[in-house]
């Protein structure tokens, strides 16, 4: 009865923990209520002559700069006003707010100024955030201003993946693909002669000769002519005088620029540098125009085939077919389904990454992989009221797998995919479309044609339009607008099945390949080119080196030539048949060695 009793009074006097599980996000929602009300505020930060009343215990508690500042005995624990130096007005109100808010918001504008302050106020979150954003967001525009600024804070290596090493190389592989472009910007001018030389010396520089290396460094030295021509002689070694042609090694000796430095022994021993210099070929100069072909190699491998009929050359790269998702951690298995290759020759796939996700991936050629940019959800279209109901009295059944497009117009990279709904007396079309915005990695639904009574279907791009063809009409969407008009259709029925644009014209024709239907989208008319006569030759149209080419049934390809009106056979492909993706083969400028070598 005694033990009872105790046990009994033990338990009154036991504490027992109740978690408020609400309690963080109701403690930071009230806080960032508090700062928005601008209520107990007890310190004010002054940036830029710009004031920012705030709390000392949220700046302590979110940032070891202010910690460090007001738990010391400096100066600053005691002002009700702090001044800070070295700091963008703009910049500190977005980190204020991501104090209380938890979150940051980084642009393109702002993410070298957001790194600087976040790098002085030691926010590590924030720091990763933008290097994170900039080696994501790398292109030939900002590559070499991205270069020097990694290269400036070399030293920070906080997050592996996206440390200012993977930034630099990111932007140096950008530099290198784009070196005819960037080496005219102004950008390119504020390099500084350590890293021009490190440019200039790699092996994927993509140039067509070593000319246009010499031209660059020239430029550089112009720019600055006082400053920088100190620094020829030790630039000089860097040029590659054995890929140059005797005529230009000629005409550089007598450059102004050499002859200025000419008591240098580096410039006296010029005449040596065929045969001293560099012996290997920059990784543009035998780069060639491409068709390219995917195929799936049992379950968990694709090949692409890049292919010149010409020169009879090709490459056959196999990838595992399986990426690691850094955010779930897991290992997904896709088929292509789709490419395109864009004016920048970038090479995009659309895979199949699960019966209901399509994933896009870009082919980083310097590199020779491919990168996950974005995932989408595959939409089933939907039916306008009238088209549900008709579609319901007929009891209509769509499609088993719906016609999907990957293409560029415009500058911008789009999805169509055509779903045919099949009924008691004829078929209907439906449409899905979608915009990339490649500054956020996701995708925008677009306006539909209104295609009503039509089967087969083919889409192809064209200057700043998009067309889809089906077997009695022809649409054209204007991007600019987000609309669709009708245009001329083909003069004969026509079951379109490919398609490919050359120049101002569209060519196009059906299975059994009996003519090739040309449409000049600046004459709005139609024209027609002999073709064969057969059953089901299964033709994809493609161009490549400016002719127009065909691949029957998966693996014979023949080119026609327009001053005889006739097609002439020229290969078939090696190891085939191949799997087509899409309604045309995509053509790329490959580079013909392994990349990675």
């Amino acid at each position: 009865m005694a033990a009872a009793e105790q046990e009994s009074q033990h338990k009154g006097v036991r504490p027992l923990p109740f978690k408020d599980v609400d309690h963080r996000v109701y403690f930071f929602d009230n806080i960032g209520e508090l700062q928005k009300d601008g209520v107990l505020q007890d310190v004010v930060i002054e940036v830029e002559g710009r004031r920012f009343p705030c709390h000392r215990l949220v700046l302590s508690v979110r940032c070891p700069y202010f910690r460090a500042m007001f738990s010391s005995d400096m100066a600053e624990s005691r002002q009700k006003t702090v001044v800070l130096q070295d700091m963008d007005a703009d910049v500190f109100e977005e980190i204020l707010s991501y104090f209380y808010s938890g979150t940051i918001y980084v642009s393109l504008d702002k993410v070298k100024s957001l790194y600087q302050a976040a790098d002085l106020l030691q926010l590590d979150y924030v720091k990763i955030a933008c290097k994170k954003y900039m080696v994501t967001n790398v292109d030939s525009s900002n590559c070499v201003d991205l270069y020097r600024f990694a290269d400036f804070f070399s030293m920070d290596t906080v997050a592996y993946l996206f440390s200012m090493d993977a930034i630099r190389n990111r932007s140096l592989h950008f530099i290198c693909r784009f070196f005819s472009e960037v080496s005219h910007t102004k950008e390119f001018y504020s390099l500084s002669v350590n890293q021009l030389t490190r440019i200039i010396s790699h092996d994927k520089l993509d140039v067509k000769q070593e000319k246009t290396v010499w031209e660059a460094v020239v430029r550089w030295v112009q720019h600055s002519r006082e400053d920088r021509l100190q620094h020829l002689p030790s630039i000089l070694p860097h040029i590659r005088f054995n890929l140059l042609t005797s005529d230009d090694t000629a005409a550089i000796l007598q450059h102004p620029m050499v002859r200025e430095n000419s008591g240098s022994s580096e410039v006296s021993n010029l005449a040596m540098m065929p045969k001293t210099s560099n012996p290997k070929r920059r990784i543009g100069m035998d780069a060639q125009e491409m068709f390219l072909l995917f195929r799936t190699i049992g379950t968990d491998t694709t090949q692409m085939l890049c292919y010149n009929p010409r020169s009879k050359m090709y490459i056959k790269h196999s990838y595992g077919m399986e990426y690691l998702d850094m955010r779930m951690e897991v290992c997904t298995r896709f088929k292509v389904l789709t490419a395109t290759v864009t004016c920048n020759n970038d090479i995009y796939t659309l895979v199949k990454e699960s019966s209901e996700e399509l994933g896009l991936f870009q082919y980083i050629h310097l590199a020779n992989w491919w990168e996950k940019k974005s995932s989408f959800h595959r939409e089933k279209p939907e039916h306008s009221p009238c088209q549900h109901i008709r579609l319901r009295a007929a009891q209509s059944k769509p499609s088993s797998k719906p016609v999907q497009y990957l293409l560029e117009v415009d500058g911008h990279l789009y999805y169509l995919a055509v779903h045919v709904t099949s009924q008691s007396r004829e078929k209907r079309i439906l449409l899905v479309m979608k915009k990339y915005q490649y500054s956020t990695d996701q995708w925008q639904d677009c306006s539909k044609p209104s295609a009503d009574k039509q089967s087969c279907n083919v889409a192809v791009s064209s200057g700043k339009h998009l067309y889809l063809i089906t077997n009695t009409e022809m649409h054209r969407y204007d991007p600019s607008q987000d609309s669709w008009c009708k245009v001329t259709p083909p003069s004969t029925n026509l079951e379109p099945c490919t398609a490919v644009a050359m120049g101002t014209e569209i060519f196009c024709t059906d299975a059994a390949v009996r003519k090739i239907s040309v449409y000049d989208v600046e004459a709005d008319s139609w024209s027609e080119l002999p073709g064969w006569s057969g059953p089901n030759l299964k033709p994809t149209l493609f161009v490549l080196e400016g002719q127009l080419h065909v691949c029957l049934h998966n693996e014979q390809i023949y080119v026609y030539d327009r001053s005889e009106g006739a097609w002439k056979y020229l290969l078939t492909l090696p190891d085939g048949p191949w799997g087509i993706c899409g309604s045309t083969l995509p053509v790329a400028r490959m580079y013909v060695y392994n990349p990675t070598s």
